[in-house]
């Protein structure tokens, strides 16, 4: 593969890979940095392509942070794959909507959901990420509905969209706080909404 330096004396590889590398350096840098943050001076030496590169794969900034958004939701193992809890068989409607709330104690700086992330971020200023994201907490709020009539409750898509809140809200706590606390206090309220919703004792 060729490569070619900058006057920094900084290698530059160009050719196959050079979009899936930047790719994952916005995925490191977008999540710890954030996205206005991070320049293209930046993604393209952690990258290691050069300008003429970056721009030959993404047209944009706004163009790679749409890539970059439609790989954390794809990835099986990003951090919006807890989502997939829903999806699950082998769980009752009760315990994947419950699942949903999990904790775990961060070993490391709490980034919350990326798509939240970028579109307050985005603030209207990159409208083709923001219509990803809407879509995807859409079709979050719908799943739950979902699976919200699936558990009983007698108006599903009430249920659903306020579990919805519920999640977003600790999601946005959790990374305001840097804990885990705010799901195990999701948990019990989505708990007892679930319970309301469904007449159980």
């Amino acid at each position: 593969m060729a490569t070619t330096e900058t006057t920094a004396g900084t290698p530059r590889r160009g050719g196959r890979g050079a979009r899936e590398r930047i790719l994952r350096a916005a995925v490191e840098l977008f999540a710890r940095d954030g996205i206005h943050v991070t320049g293209i001076a930046k993604l393209t030496d952690t990258a290691q392509v050069s300008t003429r590169t970056f721009y030959q794969h993404f047209p944009s900034k706004e163009a790679l942070v749409s890539a970059y958004l439609q790989r954390v939701e794809s990835d099986p193992e990003g951090p919006v794959h807890g989502e997939s809890v829903l999806e699950r068989s082998d769980l009752g409607a009760r315990e994947r909507l419950l699942a949903l709330f999990a904790d775990s104690a961060p070993t490391q700086v709490v980034r919350g959901c990326p798509l939240h992330n970028a579109a307050v971020e985005a603030a209207g200023t990159m409208p083709e990420a923001t219509a990803l994201v809407e879509r995807h907490k859409k079709e979050l709020t719908e799943r739950l509905i979902k699976t919200a009539a699936e558990a009983g409750a007698r108006e599903p898509e009430t249920l659903g969209r306020r579990l919805a809140v519920l999640f977003e809200g600790a999601n946005a706590l959790s990374t305001s706080l840097n804990s885990a606390l705010p799901y195990q206090d999701a948990r019990g309220l989505a708990a007892m909404l679930i319970d309301q919703a469904t007449g159980a004792s």
